[in-house]
């Protein structure tokens, strides 16, 4: 198979779906994962007809499982042209002061442990792939501008964005090129998931304003994985137009 490969995590909804339908759109093989089996066997129908996709349902958080499915890997999958570490979740909008342990714990083992599990796992495979390769990490404006209730999520992402960067260090001369793309606000299940199912708070989010769709970043992950091989984006923020920085938060006398 002479295909490209793409190998997506959190490929059952928001943007790591719609950018395996935006990889296959191009013709490139798929391997998708997730820990959600029907939905990952729903984009597993919807696709196969187009390119060759394998599916694993998979916790990112959980070294010994990803390490498994990437070596059992079938053949044909296995040659990983580009990585898109999407799983990833927020949690407790409330004040640092008021939130679970356990959400900040969930926030920290998905979105920097499961990262680096699958990056640590693929890098081998990324190198011998070599010029061209690309590792592109989901973080976001979050990682760069803190807003109240972002507490570890927004660190979370800072991480991102700083394993992003030392990556690209350590992989120079290999040829696999490494990319965070921050987005802004977006209308996924983001909003549904961080408020534990609360759709009117998800409404509320996005209501009377444009903001960015799943398909919107899809589109940036396929361009900056497909460039010539001789360019990298270090860093992609995304924000709809109608977002942007508001002033300072100041505590004055009543």
């Amino acid at each position: 198979m002479n295909r490209k490969i793409a190998f997506i995590t959190g490929a059952t909804s928001g943007f790591g779906r719609a950018t395996a339908r935006r990889f296959a759109e191009a013709g490139w093989a798929l391997v998708l994962t997730g820990r959600r089996s029907e939905r990952l066997q729903a984009l597993e129908e919807e696709l196969a007809s187009q390119v060759p996709v394998h599916v694993a349902t998979l916790d990112v958080r959980d070294a010994e499982a990803v390490k498994t499915l990437v070596a059992g890997l079938p053949e044909g999958f296995r040659t990983i042209r580009c990585l898109v570490n999407n799983a990833g979740l927020a949690l407790a909008p409330e004040p640092a002061q008021k939130v679970d342990l356990q959400d900040w714990h969930t926030m920290i083992d998905t979105n920097i442990t499961g990262l680096v599990n699958v990056t640590h796992a693929l890098l081998p495979t990324l190198i011998e792939t070599g010029k061209g390769a690309s590792i592109v990490n989901i973080g976001s404006v979050a990682g760069q501008w803190p807003y109240p209730g972002g507490h570890v999520y927004g660190a979370s992402k800072a991480f991102v964005q700083q394993f992003t960067y030392n990556l690209r260090c350590d992989l120079q001369g290999t040829g696999v090129r490494v990319t965070d793309i921050a987005p802004g606000l977006a209308e996924t299940e983001f909003t549904l998931v961080r408020t534990k199912g609360n759709q009117a708070a998800s409404d509320a989010l996005y209501r009377g304003t444009t903001p960015l769709s799943a398909e919107d970043i899809a589109e940036q992950i396929f361009y900056v994985a497909t460039l010539p091989d001789h360019i990298n984006i270090n860093r992609l923020e995304v924000m709809p137009t109608r977002q942007a920085w508001s002033a300072f938060n100041i505590d004055r006398d009543k």
